[in-house]
């Protein structure tokens, strides 16, 4: 347990490192708006683009490994409206606590921090899973609170959502690693440096970021957030680790999907949150509070998914 701690703790001390710079002013609010938008769409980028180009496509796929983090997922995400729902929120504030209780900090923390921690066999399924996240419960929220503040779902409310999905950087840069991967492409000297010297900021430069961001949360509607963060770090791994039981999925990459799904709140469901007006708060203070406690929680989950 102390060895697994000893492990993810570089990648929590550039998170503090990241909060202090920014709690102390020393690094204001808009260079880490800066150094997220660097990362996002550089950094992050030339590393999902990488990392996909070099996959067998052939062994990516697993049906029972979607259907098992879909199920798993699904199952919280329906919990999350259901307690949500039981204190009569509206609809819109429903789905976006619904949306914290399952969707992970994968494509800044996992990626790095997974990789890293369980070798290039993991790029597969976390890449499976971030994928999941994006296509099917970012446009699921969305969908559902056009639906709510609209009286329905329309079509041209529709495309917009869908354009916004497929136009996400992490999507496109793993779309087109999966094509070069495809054609069997040969990946040149200088450019495979070339994306090896910026993919490796995006470590660094993510963490960092995710740190300065926690400085400027507050602690509001903590009963709520609490309750979100335990559904995010101890329900959510729960529900994916029974699926992938029930459907048998491959062990090591049954374990890579526990450890995604027991990654904190994501900060793009605050960015969300603020693009609706909805529960800004809430999420704020839930994504604090599940990052911080995830220091304790990753490394027991790390040991618990251990051969």
């Amino acid at each position: 347990m102390l060895e697994v701690f000893l492990k993810t703790l570089p990648f929590f001390g550039l998170i503090g490192l990241g909060w202090m710079a920014a709690a102390t002013r020393f690094f204001p609010q808009e260079a880490a708006a800066w150094l997220t938008r660097f990362v996002f769409y550089f950094a992050l980028s030339a590393m999902l683009f990488r990392f996909a180009a070099g996959l067998d496509l052939a062994a990516l796929f697993d049906p029972r490994f979607a259907m098992a983090y879909l199920a798993g997922s699904l199952a919280i995400w329906g919990i999350g409206i259901a307690v949500a729902r039981a204190r009569a929120l509206p609809w819109a504030e429903a789905a976006m606590e619904a949306q914290c209780c399952m969707i992970g900090n994968t494509g800044f923390l996992g990626v790095p921090m997974l990789v890293v921690l369980l070798g290039p066999r993991a790029v597969g399924p976390v890449l499976m899973v971030l994928t999941i996240d994006m296509l099917v419960f970012s446009t699921l929220i969305t969908l559902i609170i056009h639906a709510s503040r609209h009286g329905g779902l329309r079509l041209a409310a529709v495309l917009p959502v869908l354009r916004g999905v497929l136009a996400n950087p992490m999507i496109l840069s793993m779309v087109a690693g999966l094509a070069w991967a495809w054609f069997a492409l040969p990946m040149p000297e200088p450019l495979a440096e070339f994306l090896t010297i910026l993919g490796a900021a995006a470590t660094p430069g993510a963490l960092f970021a995710i740190g300065a961001s926690l400085a400027g949360r507050q602690l509001r509607r903590v009963a709520a957030s609490a309750w979100l963060s335990v559904a995010k770090l101890v329900l959510h791994p729960l529900a994916v680790g029974v699926a992938a039981l029930a459907l048998a999925v491959e062990p090591f990459a049954a374990g890579v999907m526990v450890a995604a799904a027991a990654l904190p709140v994501a900060g793009n469901v605050y960015i969300l949150a603020q693009y609706f007006g909805v529960a800004q708060q809430r999420v704020s203070a839930a994504i604090l509070i599940s990052t911080a406690l995830s220091i304790l929680t990753i490394p027991v989950v790390m040991v618990l998914i251990a051969p």
